[in-house]
């Protein structure tokens, strides 16, 4: 079976280059033919490791935002179609990963996937896939209104950590890119911590925000004006098991999110987890009030309380994070989603 994957810019250190590439290396070590197509280029070699057997090309020498725009930018992409279709003829599948890109011109014998890493937004373009592989379940009656061949399959851990955190450290942590349109919800985040910061007795705990990204002096801007304490932003770390490790509690205060990557690495860790129950991701791998709280998208003081409660007891914290860590080797396991890519690659 030979496997084309298509993605943006896989030199880019976000969830979807590093979903890719673990899907890469997942599927060379079942044995598969397995290729990388890099639309562009921002850096000199893929962030996340990939198998150096692995081939990888690129469409584009340079970054996005070097490729010229507008009319050009639009006609490009039938191009770029035409171009994979002729020199791509032997794939049995191609799917395409976090890119406008979308297969105008096919080989009759190649399927064409793509893997949908955010909420649901009907496309044009998405028309010309035989299937969408969409990572929550929350959406899929969204999508089967509007597409023809549907089917849910999780991002997966590349592997499960041994070492869990010891819960008894008063950190709490939320990880993520920093953009403009704030779709990790950190200046939401904020303002649930000055709900915690009101009471003295949460004053030994501690904030920390991981990431980086145009919204960051923002952020930093927000802390210093309105005053608020024991918080502090950290640049991404390759090493971001540590930040696991040193943490209490993790915190998602995200708008919208396809199935977040830190959600799952912060359960494989045994960390209990807070998140918005918003249109997909958090609710497919938190099981409220068992391995972390689900809480109405938007009600800041009822996520400030749940905050309050794991900050109280640190035997909830244990037995939520035992049991997030279960869940994460059950469903998200490399063997686990697998098996889903068998059923649906045969």
């Amino acid at each position: 079976m030979k496997i084309l994957l298509i993605i943006g810019d896989i030199t880019l250190k976000g969830g979807a280059e590093r979903v890719v590439s673990n899907l890469a290396n997942l599927f060379y070590d079942k044995g598969l033919d397995i290729e990388i197509l890099s639309f562009y280029k921002e850096n000199e070699k893929p962030y996340f490791f990939i198998n150096p057997n692995i081939k990888i090309s690129f469409f584009h020498q340079k970054g996005h935002d070097e490729i010229k725009k507008g009319f050009y930018k639009f006609v490009y992409k039938y191009y770029e179609s035409f171009v994979i279709k002729n020199k791509y003829k032997d794939k049995d599948y191609i799917i395409y990963n976090n890119c406008t890109q979308f297969p105008f011109f096919k080989n009759k014998n190649t399927r064409y996937l793509k893997i949908v890493h955010l909420r649901f937004k009907r496309l044009k373009r998405d028309q010309f896939f035989d299937t969408l592989i969409i990572l929550s379940f929350k959406e899929l009656n969204i999508y089967q209104k509007y597409y023809k061949d549907i089917r849910v399959i999780p991002n997966f851990l590349s592997s499960l950590p041994k070492e869990n955190a010891n819960l008894e450290q008063k950190t709490i942590l939320s990880i993520g890119r920093m953009t403009n349109e704030d779709q990790k919800g950190f200046f939401r985040l904020l303002d649930i911590w000055k709900f915690c910061q009101k009471n003295d007795k949460y004053k030994e705990w501690k904030l920390y925000i991981v990431g980086e990204g145009e919204a960051r002096e923002g952020l930093l801007d927000k802390i210093k004006k309105e005053k608020i304490e024991n918080v502090m932003i950290k640049p991404f770390v390759k090493e971001i098991e540590k930040e696991y490790l040193s943490a209490s509690i993790y915190v998602m205060a995200s708008y919208f999110e396809g199935l977040p990557m830190s959600l799952l690495e912060a359960s494989s860790f045994a960390l209990p987890c807070i998140a918005f129950d918003i249109n997909s991701g958090p609710s497919d791998i938190i099981e409220d009030e068992k391995s972390g709280f689900l809480v109405k998208d938007g009600d800041l003081e009822k996520f400030a309380l749940k905050l309050r409660l794991l900050m109280d007891d640190s035997n909830l914290r244990k037995n939520m994070g035992e049991k997030a860590k279960e869940l994460i080797k059950l469903k998200f396991s490399k063997e686990a989603v697998f098996k889903k890519w068998q059923e649906n690659l045969s």
